[in-house]
């Protein structure tokens, strides 16, 4: 009975037939080639700048402050995964400030408008004699990562002891290795140049920039301690080709001597705040030069040290504006960092620091002339040369096909 119901029920209640007549949706509207092209160069654009931040980035040597490991005219991929990409730092768009360091007015960001950077995970850390790209520290009116992008060799790591004697770097107590192709500056005694002459520079690069229609060096003249000759940097391997040529009456070490202070620009930190500063009246380290520097204590995160009168001009920097601390100050007539009005006797590091050094030695404006490279300005390790170009080649030999896709070592 129930189930004669239910079937009465169904026949009354049939569904309506579904129509026949079909409905359709408006079609979607084709993208123009214009906006087609658009989405296309915004996606090329984003994904460019991502690859770029976070891992490879292509850099061009243009100083031959690393001579003869890297060449001016290579082009070079920095890897930022070893060390990890870095967050911006760029600041607001305000007007600057003006502060005051070791009696010489300079323009800086504020700190209170300047973003802390912060670094995601690489695979590795700095470690001793990676070739690193970096900003430089002594651009203090920019924001750290819109500084100039400086590339050396790490030659101390944060904790390492840095000891220079006649040019030869230890660590630790321990020689540093010594690259064969790094340079050093010598005086070339040549009574009178030749076609030999000309042709040995070109087989062992030595080059002078400054001169750049060939790039051959420029003759000095009567030098009136050496005579007639060539200043130029030049390898070991050079320098013992040269020793035995006839045309070659000496070669002389341009070291400068140990004890002697440092002709010209002064190393750090006495000069504490080169390019900023002026050397100090009375330098903390009078005898250092950049041939015999140190020992010198390069710092590391969470190490402590006492603060005094002597020591101030090595870590003042680090105080008051690598590490971004609030009321900190010189005080010139003590020469005492204060900090509101309060002498700091001590201090704990907040970042690691680095000491950079490039591999032409005599050529090079690095870590003992401005001191430490803190690790928020670290951007990453130089791994591949993917292109070499020589600025004083003809078109025909302008690349240096010897050099493409060699590991930076």
């Amino acid at each position: 009975m129930a189930v004669q119901s239910w079937e009465k029920y169904l026949e009354k209640n049939k569904p309506a037939p579904a129509s026949t007549s079909t409905t359709t949706s408006k079609p979607k509207k084709h993208k123009g080639p214009i906006r087609e092209w658009g989405d296309a160069i915004l996606f090329a654009v984003v994904a460019a700048t991502l690859i770029r931040w976070a891992t490879f980035e292509a850099y061009t040597i243009p100083t031959p402050s690393m001579e003869h490991s890297l060449l001016v005219g290579d082009y070079l991929f920095v890897s930022k995964l070893h060390y990890g990409p870095r967050t911006p730092q760029t600041p607001l768009q305000v007007p600057l400030t003006h502060q005051t360091i070791w009696g010489t007015s300079i323009k800086s960001y504020s700190e209170a408008i300047q973003l802390q950077s912060h670094r995601l995970p690489g695979f590795s850390s700095v470690k001793n004699n990676d070739v690193v790209v970096f900003n430089v520290p002594t651009e203090a009116e920019h924001p750290a990562d819109l500084r100039t992008n400086y590339i050396k060799r790490c030659i101390g790591i944060p904790g390492d002891v840095l000891t220079i004697v006649n040019g030869q770097v230890s660590i630790n107590g321990k020689p540093a290795k010594n690259y064969p192709e790094m340079q050093s500056s010598y005086f070339l005694q040549v009574p009178q140049a030749n076609d030999d002459l000309m042709d040995a520079f070109k087989k062992y690069g030595v080059v002078n920039y400054d001169n750049t229609e060939t790039g051959e060096p420029l003759s000095y003249g009567d030098d009136p301690t050496y005579g007639p000759g060539y200043q130029v940097s030049m390898t070991p391997a050079a320098v013992a080709f040269f020793k035995q040529q006839p045309y070659v009456k000496g070669i002389i070490d341009l070291k400068t001597p140990a004890g002697q202070p440092e002709p010209g620009q002064q190393v750090f930190p006495n000069n504490p705040d080169a390019p900023y500063s002026q050397p100090l009246a009375n330098p903390p380290f009078p005898t250092w030069n950049k041939d015999n520097y140190g020992p010198l204590q390069i710092p590391k995160k969470g190490q402590t040290v006492q603060l005094t009168a002597q020591n101030t001009p090595l870590y003042q920097k680090i105080l008051l504006r690598y590490e971004h601390n609030d009321g900190m100050t010189l005080d010139a007539a003590s020469g005492m960092i204060t900090q509101n009005g309060k002498p700091v006797t001590s201090y704990t590091f907040k970042q690691d620091y680095y000491f950079m050094m490039g591999d032409n030695r005599h050529n090079s404006l690095d870590s003992r002339f401005w001191g430490f490279v803190p690790e928020d300005h670290i951007v990453g390790k130089a791994v591949l040369i993917w292109l070499s170009v020589d600025p004083h080649a003809s078109f025909f030999k302008k690349i240096r096909w010897n050099r493409l896709f060699n590991l930076v070592d």
